[in-house]
């Protein structure tokens, strides 16, 4: 009952608030500006000049329009300030004449020279093995620039071989000792082992070529084509490039100690 009592008082206030914005009347109008009786306002640009005379008439400011005509009082002159003296710095000095510093010539036959010291490129070796390589290049490092070592594949004689041809089978060598044999030469044996010597008849092997020559001669001579030849074996050894001054290339040489070395001169690096 009391919500809907408050329902209805809202309603009815609403109603009032409604009625009274559109029939109530606040009684005040705003003026036209086009009516007659409305000063107007003029700009400070639109007035008359002043008459010359120094005195001006009193003016009433009772109406707008009368305010309005009152020409502004100029701005007070201002007297411009006399500008500061600046005292004149005083000129500084002048600098003493420069005097020409002249260098004492100097003579070629006095003037330093730094003489250019020349090098040579070696290369000491056959080394057998990086142990001796290594030995000798810390022997002679304090009079090297710079060095290198490199490793190289050579070809050592082992002996001189003399021996008969291989056969085509083993029995066919076989048969071929068995007739060197009978002519009585001795010390031989058939090569089995695979090869290029494979079913050939080794004769001996030699250091002393001379001695091969004649064991060689003497197979001949029985009616056997005996052949020598000379057994090489393939080993690496190694080599040290140097690049020394050119006065310390006969110590270089003096300063290793390994047998057999030999010092050449190389391309430099």
């Amino acid at each position: 009952m009391l919500l809907r009592l408050l329902f209805v008082l809202l309603i009815a206030l609403n109603i009032a608030v409604a009625a009274w914005l559109l029939l109530g009347d606040s009684g005040t109008r705003a003026a036209d500006p086009n009516e007659g009786n409305v000063p107007r306002l003029k700009l400070l640009a639109e007035l008359p000049e002043p008459p010359a005379s120094g005195a001006s008439a009193p003016v009433s400011a009772a109406t707008p329009e009368a305010a309005a005509s009152v020409p502004l009082p100029p701005p007070a002159a201002t007297t411009p300030a006399a500008p500061a003296t600046v005292a004149p710095l005083p000129k500084p000095a002048a600098p003493p004449p420069k005097v020409a510093a002249q260098a004492a010539p100097v003579s070629a036959a006095t003037a330093p020279t730094s003489p250019r010291r020349s090098y040579r490129c070696l290369a000491l070796g056959p080394f057998p093995s990086q142990v001796d390589l290594r030995a000798a290049r810390t022997a002679i490092a304090s009079r090297t620039v710079r060095s290198r070592q490199r490793q190289e594949q050579t070809s050592e004689s082992r002996g001189w071989r003399v021996f008969l041809p291989a056969q085509a089978t083993r029995e066919l060598a076989l048969a071929q000792a068995r007739r060197l044999e009978a002519k009585g030469i001795k010390d031989y044996f058939v090569v089995t082992a695979a090869g290029e010597l494979q079913n050939s008849v080794a004769l001996g092997l030699f250091h002393d070529p001379a001695n091969a020559r004649k064991r060689r001669d003497e197979v001949v001579a029985a009616g056997f084509p005996a052949r020598m030849s000379e057994r090489t074996e393939t080993t690496p050894v190694w080599w040290l490039d140097v690049v020394v001054p050119d006065e310390a290339g006969a110590d270089i040489r003096r300063s290793v100690r390994t047998p057999g070395i030999t010092a050449r001169s190389t391309g430099c690096f």
